[in-house]
């Protein structure tokens, strides 16, 4: 709202113009938020007049109070969302739509030490407000008043650079998410974090604490190719931090050769038509420089008598500051000792004479290039002596290579996002899926892995996992979780039905599933036919979560001053039985059953069997996979059903309080003893 003070004239602010001198002369005695640090003036003018102990650690405002966010108990439950999940039956997949922070401590339970790797492309703190995604431009209320749950929700803050605490902001959200995702990681988990350099060193500083230094692998340069004006630069690059649980566990990052069924069709392509070798490998070198390949593809630029592709590698020792073996090695036209690389050979003389196929006293099999070159099993020598020899590595003995530190991207995940909304524009800045893929598909990994993102977006993670899964024949599992932040009035996603960002990661996917499918039924129909079909759509899918408050009643009782301490229980006890009574006659099971297993630490892929053998009870055996527990939600747990569990005190057994009187209640912790639990 406008005020009269709005179309006044600002005076000179003469203490702000005092405090940037100050700054620009003396920038140490200022804090990273651009506050004036007292202290270092008093230590200017009289070190004495500070008394501090000083040691190396990373400190901001708040960092106390974020970390016991991230360990508070969570006052929220998920809600499975059958109308928005796709063939839910068939896949283990998640999506959660809901703030993330209060997600992720729901999972904390379930999924500890359980999750192969986490992605995540967190807000970057660009602009002015602060929310869940990468458009920062709107001003948006907070997860729980969308959703009219205001009552012990969590608050959004603005982040403005006027604030003092403007990196403060950014570091607390993230502090607390990132002490979750090290309990959610296994052993051998790994985390990648998108960012670009504007927290970038705040980030690498944050979960050298979180991780540990040691636990470091690498910040990639993700080159984007297209640039952006960045105060009169064009910038074209983002970051990729890698960090892992435990780094003294074999951590191994692979990519597959960029371009490697390009190379292969071409080469297949000039072997069908018997191309003339030099030519051949003329084209080959053509292919390479028109798309910029990465060395450890163009390496590989010659070809033997079968069109079989191969590259020469270095046999010089690689250590600079030692010597390798030396010995004299024959060439094999000349019969002179070759030269000997001036720090010795890479192998020993035994691995390089079964190499090069040298017994007694000569080679047993000599090829003669084109070029004059030799080769000798699969060592590579030149005409004559003069020029050391290489060892001969195919093209097609290694698909892939180390994960590179810098990696190019042609893919423009805007555009890819465009294509899969009938050519609209619902989402800014996405990923592109082929990066995430590249990411994910780095480390080793099996079909019972899960890949969790709780920045979900547009869902590109999700696509990536299908996209992988898809080419490889793989079942990897993800969870994606995306806070139901508003889309804009005058959006395109808005004017399409896409009220939410969540709306935008959930109808992703799903189009994503049916077009995988589509592609396989087009190629396999006989797949999607009578039994075969429930094995054909396996994986393709994912179920929906909502996060919601909990079913159990909180506790707000406050004594009236004005009562004595008997009238005051009194009142407590009537409110508690108010509030009992409200559970039972208020309550969804399913949705409290989900709940009470999460809490029991099942995981959200659990199934239920109903149990005939209890004849006045509703019992059903509750099973993750990992673990089982007979539940039951009546109002009345029946006396025959507790003296079932007099035979059977293997059993673990779930019920409601308020369903059983006290002499029940005893002969289950009787029978059962910590195997029962009653809420």
């Amino acid at each position: 709202m406008e005020s009269i003070n709005d179309f006044m004239p600002n005076s000179n602010d003469w203490n702000n113009e005092r405090l940037q001198t100050l700054k620009q002369l003396y920038p140490d005695w200022f804090t990273s938020e651009g506050n004036l640090n007292i202290d270092e003036i008093k230590k200017a003018v009289n070190p004495e007049l500070i008394n501090e102990t000083e040691r190396y650690e990373f400190r901001w405002f708040g960092k106390s109070q974020a970390k016991r966010n991230a360990f508070t108990p969570s006052n929220a439950t998920l809600v499975f969302d059958e109308d928005r999940s796709i063939n839910s039956d068939n896949s283990e997949n998640i999506i959660i739509e809901g703030e993330n922070l209060e997600a992720l401590k729901l999972l904390s339970g379930s999924y500890r030490e359980k999750i192969k790797c986490i992605y995540i492309d967190p807000p970057y703190n660009k602009d002015k407000d602060f929310v869940y995604s990468d458009i920062f431009s709107q001003d948006k209320k907070s997860y729980w008043e969308d959703s009219q749950y205001v009552e012990n929700g969590v608050i959004i803050d603005t982040n403005s650079e006027t604030d003092g605490r403007f990196h403060s902001n950014w570091l607390n959200m993230m502090y607390s998410r990132l002490l979750i995702s090290r309990q959610l990681l296994k052993n051998d988990g790994v985390i990648f974090i998108s960012l670009d350099n504007s927290e970038i060193h705040h980030l690498r500083k944050l979960c050298d604490e979180v991780f540990g230094e040691e636990n470091f692998i690498e910040c990639i340069t993700w080159n984007k190719r297209v640039p952006k004006n960045d105060k009169g630069i064009g910038n074209i690059h983002e970051y990729i931090l890698i960090y892992v649980k435990d780094a003294s566990i074999k951590h191994e990052f692979t990519m597959r050769k960029g371009g490697l069924d390009d190379v292969t069709n071409l080469v297949s392509k000039l072997k069908k038509q018997k191309v003339a070798i030099p030519e051949a490998e003329s084209q080959i070198k053509k292919l390479y420089k028109k798309n910029d390949f990465d060395r450890g593809i163009t390496l590989y630029n010659s070809l033997d008598e079968n069109y079989r592709l191969w590259g020469k590698i270095n046999m010089s020792w690689p250590n600079a500051d030692t010597f390798g073996p030396r010995y004299d090695v024959i060439h094999p036209k000349t019969g002179m000792v070759v030269k000997v690389p001036d720090r010795g050979w890479r192998w020993k003389k035994d691995t390089f004479d079964e190499a090069s196929k040298f017994k007694d006293g000569k080679y047993q099999n000599i090829v003669e290039l084109h070029d004059g070159s030799y080769m000798c099993g699969k060592i590579w020598f030149s005409k004559d002596e003069n020029t050391q020899p290489s060892s001969i590595t195919y093209f097609d003995e290694v698909e892939s290579f180390l994960l590179r530190s810098i990696i190019s991207m042609k893919s423009d995940g805007g555009i890819e996002l465009e294509k899969i909304f009938d050519g609209k524009s619902y989402f800014s800045y996405p990923k592109p899926s082929a990066l995430i893929q590249l990411l994910l598909g780095s480390i080793k990994s099996d079909s019972n892995d899960i890949f969790l993102d709780y920045f979900g977006g547009s869902g590109t993670t999700g696509h990536a996992i299908f996209k992988l899964n898809s080419e490889e024949n793989s079942t990897r599992k993800f969870i994606l979780i995306q806070m139901p932040e508003a889309t804009a009035e005058k959006s395109e996603a808005f004017k399409a039905g896409y009220k939410k960002i969540s709306d935008i990661t959930i109808e992703r996917n799903k189009r994503v599933v049916e077009n995988i499918i589509k592609e396989k039924e087009s190629k396999q129909p006989d797949l999607f036919t009578g039994d075969k079909k429930e094995d054909a759509l396996q994986g393709l899918g994912f179920k929906v979560f909502k996060l919601q408050k909990s079913n159990f009643p909180r506790v707000d009782f406050a004594p009236d001053p004005e009562k004595t301490e008997t009238e005051n229980i009194e009142l407590l006890k009537t409110y508690i039985a108010n509030k009992e009574l409200q559970l039972v006659n208020a309550f969804n099971k399913p949705e409290l059953i989900t709940e009470i297993l999460l809490k029991n630490g099942f995981n959200l892929n659990y199934k239920l069997v109903l149990q005939t053998q209890f004849a006045s009870n509703e019992v059903q055996l509750a099973s993750d996979g990992e673990k089982e527990t007979l539940i039951c939600l009546d109002v009345v747990i029946n006396e025959d059903t507790v003296d079932y569990f007099k035979t059977h005190t293997d059993k673990k057994f779930i019920c409601l309080e308020r369903a059983l009187d006290t002499t029940k209640k005893y002969n289950l912790k009787h029978y059962l003893g910590d195997k029962f639990n009653a809420f």
